[in-house]
């Protein structure tokens, strides 16, 4: 089999918390299908917010100074990719959607083209499947497939949350598959290749000011 790399990434400010579980359980899950592993707590991490200065479209570099390049590094590096949050009012927490800002190149540049993503979200009443279904499509507007969630809301019962804990594993069975087979999701690929055509012709218009991003899709003669 071939070498895989999965990163999770846990945004719970919470110590040993519900949606951590699940996250542990969906590496794990990869883990047993030969998968490296990195488990990462955002809250570990210093990540200023993006301000919008298009650095990264003109340079491919960011202004600000801090951790977040730690985390891009390893993100780019996988091949599967596992983000966790807890609903924070219908919504991930501050801090990934901290993270998820800074990411505005990598939307453009679409560098997630290959990799795969699943999600898992905890509420303690209810939302944890949309804001699970929120992280998926955030890294699929980057260019990952996505291979599935689990939501697990509190408020149904310890039995249902045992229940997810399993369905997490699982996930990361299936995550680990997916990278091994390359398995292709035609649905998927077809919005894959409508984004990657519409970023093609914003780099373009743009390429006088995005300097950096026209160059890159170039060098992956994308143009």
């Amino acid at each position: 089999m071939n070498y895989m790399k999965v990163v999770g990434i846990n945004s719970s400010p919470r110590k040993n918390s519900n949606t951590d579980l699940l996250l542990s359980a969906a590496l794990k899950g990869a883990k047993e299908k030969k998968s490296e592993t990195v488990h990462l707590n955002l809250y570990d991490f210093e990540i200023e917010y993006c301000t919008a200065c298009d650095s990264c479209y003109k340079t491919g570099t960011c202004v600000l100074m801090d951790e977040f390049p730690d985390i891009y590094e390893i993100i780019l590096e996988s091949d599967g990719i596992i983000l966790g949050s807890p609903n924070y009012i219908n919504n991930v927490t501050a801090k990934m959607k901290t993270l998820l800002d800074r990411m505005a190149d990598t939307v453009h540049c679409q560098r997630l083209l290959g990799k795969y993503s699943a999600a898992v979200s905890t509420a303690g009443g209810s939302g944890s499947q949309e804001v699970a279904d929120y992280l998926n499509h955030s890294l699929f507007i980057m260019g990952a497939s996505v291979v599935g969630r689990v939501g697990a809301n509190l408020s149904e019962g310890d039995e249902t949350f045992k229940h997810a804990v399993q369905s997490s594993y699982k996930l990361g069975m299936d995550l680990a598959d997916a990278i091994a087979l390359k398995t292709s999701f035609p649905d998927q690929q077809k919005e894959h290749e409508a984004m990657l055509q519409r970023m093609k012709e914003l780099v373009t218009f743009r390429k006088d000011d995005w300097t950096y991003e026209y160059e890159y899709f170039k060098q992956k003669k994308w143009l």
